[in-house]
């Protein structure tokens, strides 16, 4: 009995072994020097014949081109395992840029996939975890076009029931992770410390994003889209954002928990960035949208847009703590830029539910802005239990400004200039309710607290400005 018991485990054993794909065993030297991306791909493809398993990496430094993913297989990582996006040579890179006819209606970057150090398209039951590392090294930031360069560390189009989970990243290139028109999508505990965008989270259903710190200096931490980059409109719905930690620190200086302060520009002039925003991209729409628990640390503020026809509804937003803002702290707008097709009509934000905010250290020239244009408005928004410590320091004069309406252009809070209010310009809105909100300032402030613009139905209760209650 003994023996067959023990023969049965050794068959066991066997089997169990028998998923698991090294990939020394197919050629890996991991020595920060060969290409490894051949010996990884060869791995990945013998786990897909056999119907799936892990292709386990251990210990050691990959240097990689485009590593390709396939359905059914685990990229498992190893503590002290380093996957490093190769510089390209004269004759070998990363795979190229797949072709695009709807490339006009968003930027280069948001509309391929295959330029990139880890992809994979029109899969299903896919995993990347491990406590390992993915240095994007050799990415460009930029939206390079150029044959053999890569500007993503993590792309994925079109597929479902995927997990990423437990490894950092560093310097990504534009995109930590392009995740486009994937359903079923879970990303836990990642540390992400990087050059443009962490994650983009565009056309997709189902997501939870949880217990993640993203440091991005230079453009948005957590990102929402809905871009018309799958030739079709497709909303991103049912999104949880949950316990996480968005910066603008120095790149590098998260992962090396030094938290260094000394670079001040993003690319586009406006101070750190690094905040969890939903837009730009939305010819595709946002619904059913929750964020909870998450911590925002010198970069810009939250950030609702939609402005090239998407439909924003159902965001329910609470429990965020921020401090040393450099815009405004919550930043509402519905525009018209509209990158559509020709015909996609303005879109519409609604149903907007956000509590429980503490922000310390804000600048004061934008304050927090709620702005549709004219005929396109703002309504059902309510905003409860917040204080907001503002830096102050603005005039009287400034509050006679009336801002532009730049229905078309870039949404950013700096495009109306110095706003005219010192806690909220509401402008194009319909049943807009405060409750409970109460403004600080460090220096004296000579603009009035609240301006409204072409807006009905607002609310007030319980506003204070510095002790005193505000009567409207």
């Amino acid at each position: 009995m003994k023996k067959i018991l023990f023969l049965l485990l050794c068959l066991c054993t066997a089997a169990i072994q028998a998923d698991v794909y090294n990939v020394k065993d197919y050629g890996a030297k991991a020595d920060g020097k060969t290409i490894d991306s051949p010996a990884i791909n060869r791995a990945i493809q013998e786990a897909a014949a056999n119907g799936g398993g892990t292709v386990y990496l251990p210990a050691g430094n990959y240097a990689c081109y485009s590593i390709r993913l396939a359905s059914h297989v685990h990229l498992l990582m190893e503590q002290g395992t380093v996957i490093t996006a190769a510089f390209p040579s004269a004759t070998d890179g990363y795979d190229e840029a797949e072709a695009n006819e709807h490339n006009r209606y968003q930027d280069f970057g948001h509309s391929h996939w295959k330029n990139s150090l880890i992809w994979g398209i029109g899969l299903e039951d896919i995993t990347i975890s491990g406590p390992g590392l993915i240095d994007g090294h050799g990415l460009t930031r930029e939206e390079s076009r150029l044959p053999g360069v890569g500007n993503k560390a993590i792309s994925l189009k079109l597929c479902k029931n995927v997990t990423l989970k437990d490894f950092s990243m560093l310097r990504c290139g534009h995109f930590g992770l392009l995740a486009t028109g994937v359903d079923n999508l879970t990303i836990l505990n990642l540390k992400v410390d990087t050059n443009r965008d962490g994650f983009d989270i565009d056309c997709c259903k189902n997501v939870r994003i949880s217990q993640c710190t993203v440091n991005s200096p230079w453009d948005d931490a957590i990102v929402l889209k809905s871009s018309y980059a799958l030739g079709y409109f497709k909303d991103t719905e049912d999104v949880t954002i949950s316990d996480c930690l968005v910066s603008g620190y120095d790149r590098g200086s998260v992962l090396d928990c030094t938290w260094q302060r000394d670079e001040p520009q993003a690319p586009d002039h406006g101070f750190v960035t690094g905040r969890i925003k939903l837009g730009t991209e939305s010819s595709g729409g946002f619904k059913n949208i929750a964020i909870t628990n998450c911590i925002f640390e010198r970069c810009r503020g939250l950030a609702l847009e939609t402005v090239d026809g998407g439909r924003l509804e159902d965001i329910v937003i609470s429990n965020i703590t921020m401090r040393d803002i450099v815009n405004s702290p919550i930043f509402l707008r519905l525009g018209a830029r509209m990158r559509s097709p020709e015909g996609t009509p303005v879109g519409s934000m609604k149903r907007i539910l956000i509590s429980n905010v503490n922000v310390f250290n804000a600048d004061s020239r934008y304050s927090s802005i709620i702005s549709g244009i004219p005929g396109a408005i703002i309504e059902d928004v309510s905003l409860s239990n917040i204080h907001i410590y503002h830096q102050g320091g603005y005039t009287e004069a400034d509050g006679q400004r009336t801002p532009p309406e730049q229905e078309k252009v870039y949404p950013e809070p700096w495009i109306f200039g110095t706003v005219p209010a010192k806690g909220f310009y509401i402008r194009h809105a319909r049943n807009i309710r405060l409750d409970n909100v109460h403004f600080h300032y460090e220096q004296p402030d000579g603009r009035p607290l609240m301006v409204t613009d072409d807006a009905t139905g607002i609310t007030y209760r319980n506003i204070t400005s510095d002790g005193k209650v505000y009567k409207p």
